[in-house]
């Protein structure tokens, strides 16, 4: 970087100086420079309108290496990000591409995945590479690419456009599980962490899991690498995804526990084998409903974990009701039309999550559903309860991904 060489009696004064011209660049520390004397930092694009003092000896010198000063080390990445970018600019800067520079990113590894609308505008074009290089740098990172909006292909496959760097292979810890994948043709959702966290917590010990829409592995894994489960079947039609989750199984030491079936799940010849099914797929997992009722154990049953965006109509006051369980297709046929019936153990809560009566509609539409299906599908009732409906998100006002976990059981003759 440039800077002004002087004495040091002449230090202060010229610091003075500069402050009061808006030359000095605040982001590193005076420093010495060989013969004694100090050097003091300036802005490469106000150099033009330096005028040097006359009774306040000085040369004009460049800093190969210069010391960041406390106030740039205490910046935030997205401060030191746009202080970049001001300079990089320097006459050129305006509020607009001020705009233009992200405030949040996605860090994997050494990889910065940026979002859509970052460095639009005409004006980045003409700094080429140079650009890419700078935003690595202030972002402390070595790859750069740039997110685009989810293709329309049934995949969800992301339309990623990789801005520096070889490849866009990364690896991402979740709750100690490893994840390797592509960013520039998989999905990866941070915000679907407090259900990975959930289903890791279950107790699967000794259960065969078949997982509908596994992707890279981000349910599958958790259940087999914390909630113990003894196998899983990991459907997943999309072919970089299944690279990704063949290396996440063996990155994890679980590859012998994990059955992958490549292809699409409503053509999936398994049958009577599960104990837990997860359907993890949005906006809705209906069309895979049929299929986890036929891969269900036709003697046990077991549990559904069935994704949903649910649409939530706002309401003029709060009128949350607190679920209890929910028991439909009683053996005295008394909840036949589906609705909650509370629980005769004196009405002991097994749900203490507080949802909205649209949600419980849904719990309950999606419970006579489902066993519609099943007592379809082996000619003989089956009971389902719900067991509990999770949060994860929302994704608009008034849309919510939810999860219900629906218990099916078939009813003894």
């Amino acid at each position: 970087i440039p800077a002004l060489a002087t004495e040091p009696q002449f230090a202060q004064r010229l610091r003075e100086h500069l402050e009061e011209e808006q030359l000095l660049d605040g982001r590193y520390r005076l420093q010495e420079v060989p013969g004694g004397r100090v050097a003091l930092p300036m802005l490469e694009e106000k150099l033009d309108q330096l005028r040097l003092p006359q009774e306040m000896p000085c040369e004009l010198v460049r800093i190969q290496d210069p010391i960041p000063s406390r106030a740039a080390r205490r910046q935030t990445p997205a401060q030191k990000l746009r202080d970049e970018m001001r300079r990089l600019l320097g006459k050129s800067w305006s509020e607009e591409l001020e705009r233009d520079v992200p405030r949040a990113w996605q860090r994997h590894g050494d990889l910065v995945l940026l979002s859509e609308d970052s460095f639009r505008a005409v004006s980045w074009e003409k700094l080429g590479p140079v650009l890419w290089e700078t935003v690595a740098s202030a972002l402390g990172a070595q790859r750069l690419a740039r997110r685009g909006r989810v293709l329309p292909d049934g995949m969800r496959s992301p339309s990623v456009t990789l801005l520096l760097g070889q490849d866009g292979w990364v690896e991402h810890v979740d709750n100690g599980i490893r994840y390797t994948f592509d960013v520039t043709k998989c999905m990866f959702s941070p915000g679907n962490i407090t259900e990975k966290l959930r289903v890791a917590s279950l107790p699967c010990s000794g259960e065969v899991l078949v997982d509908l829409y596994a992707g890279i592995g981000y349910f599958t894994l958790p259940y087999l690498v914390h909630a113990a489960a003894a196998f899983a079947h990991a459907c997943e039609w999309n072919s970089h995804a299944v690279e990704a989750l063949r290396r996440n199984l063996a990155l994890n030491g679980v590859q012998d526990r994990c059955c992958v079936h490549h292809g699409d799940s409503r053509q999936l010849e398994l049958r009577d084998v599960a104990d837990r099914v997860n359907l993890g797929l949005i906006p809705s997992s209906e069309e895979g409903w049929p299929v986890a009722c036929r891969v269900l154990k036709k003697g046990t049953g077991g549990i559904l974990h069935i994704h949903h965006n649910v649409e939530t109509p706002p309401a003029p006051a709060p009128t949350q009701t607190l679920v209890l369980q929910a028991e439909t297709g009683s053996p005295e046929g008394d909840s036949s039309d589906g609705k909650v019936q509370h629980p005769t153990d004196s009405g002991k809560e097994t749900l203490r999550a507080r949802i909205r009566p649209a949600w419980q509609r849904w719990a309950e539409a999606t419970a006579a559903r489902i066993r519609g299906l099943l007592a379809e599908l082996h000619g003989q009732p089956w009971t389902t309860s719900i067991l509990h409906i999770e949060v994860v998100k929302s994704y608009a006002p008034h849309v919510h991904h939810l999860v219900l976990d629906l218990e099916c059981r078939p009813m003894l003759p």
